[in-house]
Order: C-alpha cells, then structure tokens, then sequence
C-alpha cells in the first residue's frame, strides 16, 4: 500500500468499521471530552479488556471524577472500585499519585501536550495521544498494537515499534487523518484484521495489501 493507495483506502475503510464494535474509549470521548477522565481511563485499559475498563472507569468517576477530588482517595479505595482490570493495585496507586502531581504541578488541570504529559508517572506515548487527541482535540497519532501491526501488514510503513510508526505515518500522511487513526484500526484489528489469520475475505481494502507477515488467513 502507497500513502496514495491509504487516500483511496480510508472511505471505504470508514464504511466498513461502521458496522465494527468501536472502542469503548473512543465512544466516551464523543460525549464526554474530560482530558481528566480519558487520561485516567487510558490507563485502566491498558491490558484489560474494553467492557472491563468501561464498567471499572464508571464506578471509580462516581467517586471521583476530577484531580482533586481523586487525589483524596486512597488507593485501597481505588483498588475496590476499578477492579478487576489487569494490574489494579499498581494503577490504584499511579492514579493516586498522578491525580496529586496534576493538582500540585499544573494546577489541577491535566497537560496538554505529549512532552508534559510523558512527565506524568507510567504515561507512555499511546496515552498521551489519546489525551491530546481526544481529550484536547488536537491533532496527533496515537498507535497501539493494532495500529502498528496493520499498518506494517498493509506495507504502509516499514517500522520496528510503535514509536517509529508514530513518526513514520506523520511524514506521510495529511493531519486530516492522524486523529481518526487509532479508532478505526483498533476497531478494524479486532474484527477484521486480527493479529493471527486475518479475515482478509471480508477486508473491503484487500486489494490494497500487500498482506507483509500474513502466512495464514481467512
């Protein structure tokens, strides 16, 4: 796939993630755009599964839903309210910790850009992302396993990581596209693009391809 071939790709692509589950991140953000709220839901979800982290990101915003009121519960607290997503016990205590370095360092609102936000404890570049981008609506490229994955298969890019992606997909494609990205391929990775035996008889850009690293599919 050329970046010419992605610009032919994308409307047909945005059609068929129509009828595709959309990340429950995602489908937040279009009602509640909270910086605060996405930054602490990104990091329930990481390793824990979408209807998980939304059910655990519901109870723990009915006890707090700001930095400084999240600042002043205890972990323990914490614990019981997003349980059972992956690794609850050391993301209980690195809310705690973020929520007061957010009311303490930048006065209670969370950073909008990916340099101060990467200063916040455990925030990656994935998170980041997703909160200038869909928290802040600022243009950005947020790539995770599926993003990385399946724009290397389709021969788009050719990167070793997810930060050479990141900066790869910015030098070849229009800002237009940079924030839709990540919602759309993590929709279509999981049901279309899978990361073993893809279903490449019901892809609708197939023919776009070049299918790099797919030995078996369907």
């Amino acid at each position: 796939m050329t970046a010419k071939d992605f610009l032919k790709a994308w409307p047909v692509l945005k059609r068929q993630v129509k009828s595709l589950n959309v990340p429950w991140l995602e489908n937040f953000a279009s009602f509640d755009r909270d910086p605060f709220k996405i930054l602490i839901s990104c990091i329930l979800s990481l390793r824990t599964q979408d209807r998980t982290t939304g059910r655990a990101s519901e109870r723990l915003f009915d006890l707090a839903s700001d930095p400084e009121s999240m600042s002043r519960l205890s972990a323990k607290t914490i614990e019981k309210a997003i349980y059972p997503v992956g690794f609850y016990r050391v993301k209980a205590e690195r809310i705690q910790r973020i929520s007061r370095e957010i009311v303490e360092k930048h006065h209670s609102k969370v950073p909008d850009t990916i340099e101060e936000l990467l200063k916040l404890e455990g925030v990656g570049r994935k998170t980041a992302n997703l909160v200038i981008t869909l928290g802040y609506n600022k243009d950005g490229i947020c790539v995770d396993t599926h993003v990385h994955r399946i724009v290397n298969r389709w021969g788009l890019i050719k990167t070793k990581n997810p930060i050479e992606t990141e900066f790869g997909l910015k030098k070849i494609l229009p800002k237009k596209y940079w924030k839709e990205l990540n919602g759309m391929l993590v929709a279509f990775g999981q049901g279309i693009c899978k990361p073993i035996s893809p279903l490449c008889s019901k892809c609708e850009i197939n023919i776009f391809c070049d299918k790099i690293g797919v030995a078996i599919s369907r």
